[in-house]
């Protein structure tokens, strides 16, 4: 089955998280994420390391998800955003993971 085409996927942005000392590991924070309806439904926790993290949603959520995570909420506020992946990383200071292969 041929894969879909690159603007048939849609379009996404990422969101640079700064992220409490509370949450010490991976489901802590997906579970506080899955609290928030403005993420929408295809949201994806990317990267997670020391206090920040990378959580990719749709552009059609963006403008919501940004609104409610940049003055903050529960422990979880948005200092960057871009539409690469590469770029996020690169403000937050997070070393790409090598690739699963």
């Amino acid at each position: 089955m041929p894969r879909l085409r690159k603007a048939a996927r849609g379009k996404r942005r990422w969101l640079g998280l700064e992220v409490d000392a509370v949450f010490s590991t991976r489901d802590d924070l997906q579970e506080v994420l899955e609290r928030i309806p403005a993420l929408g439904e295809d949201w994806r926790l990317y990267d997670f390391k020391d206090n920040s993290a990378i959580v990719r949603v749709r552009l059609e959520h963006y403008a919501d998800a940004r609104a409610v995570l940049e003055p903050g909420f529960e422990g979880l506020r948005c200092v960057t955003a871009s539409g690469k992946i590469r770029l996020v990383r690169q403000r937050l200071g997070i070393e790409r993971p090598p690739r699963r292969r």
